[in-house]
């Protein structure tokens, strides 16, 4: 049985039709101008059970990724329409999928700035088919746990006027609600975690980026300040998240 059609149990009975479910569940959209490198990209992700769209246009792939039902965007920065860059920070506006930067720009200044607008992962080209693969399994897996309701996650957590509502995975900030991407999230729940306790960068990386493989160090400052800008009233002097010099960050309770 093909994982697109149904088919028999060898006794007349249909099977069910959960692959299918699953590989729709898997949903991938490529916005990419240079033909070969998308289908390299479709081609490994197809293989793998990735249901993958492919876009060469920013403008398009920018509207698909915020009227379709995917579960990662992977991003070439150099589109023939629009700058990569403003594409990642359109969708950030709207959505927290996790979106993947591919380019061959391997300058850190890019890097962080692309991650600084929100992406979740910066790759360079050439990369390896096989890490991009595990690379987005890991990042739709991770969106899966943060996103999932389950029956011991209906606490709301309250830090004076800073509330996180665990059963829907928002987050507001007095009356407005504040729209944080997977790894924005994580990282907040992982300071609360360990709220009063002084974290150090590397242990933040090792528990949030590096298990799936995944960024540099130097990916936890430019998240911690894009946590801040979601959350602080003033981000300068935060009132939550505290840099302790030398050391790390700790939550302020």
């Amino acid at each position: 049985m093909s994982a697109t059609g149904s088919g028999t149990d060898g006794s007349g009975q249909m099977m069910s039709c959960a692959i299918r479910r699953e590989d729709r569940m898997n949903r991938v959209l490529i916005i990419e101008d240079e033909d070969a490198i998308a289908e390299l990209e479709r081609d490994y992700l197809t293989m793998s059970g990735y249901d993958v769209v492919i876009e060469s246009e920013g403008a398009v792939g920018r509207r698909r990724a915020l009227a379709g039902d995917f579960n990662v965007v992977l991003l070439d920065l150099m589109l023939p329409d629009e700058d990569g860059f403003s594409v990642v920070k359109a969708i950030r506006e709207r959505s927290d999928i996790p979106i993947i930067v591919i380019s061959a720009r391997k300058d850190d200044v890019d890097k962080i700035r692309g991650l600084g607008l929100g992406a979740d992962d910066y790759m360079t080209k050439p990369f390896s088919p096989s890490e991009l693969v595990a690379r987005v399994k890991a990042h739709i897996d991770r969106y899966r746990r943060l996103t999932k309701v389950g029956e011991d996650s209906l606490d709301i957590i309250k830090i004076r006027d800073l509330k996180i509502d665990k059963k829907s995975h928002e987050v507001y900030v007095g009356d407005e609600k504040k729209l944080l991407t997977s790894r924005e999230y994580e990282l907040l729940m992982y300071l609360v975690k360990y709220s009063g306790m002084t974290i150090t960068k590397e242990e933040l990386f090792e528990n949030i980026w590096s298990q799936a493989g995944i960024g540099e160090i130097k990916t936890v400052a430019v998240h911690v300040n894009r946590l801040r800008d979601k959350i602080e009233k003033n981000p300068s002097n935060p009132e939550y998240i505290e840099t302790i010099w030398g050391s790390g960050y700790r939550l302020k309770v």
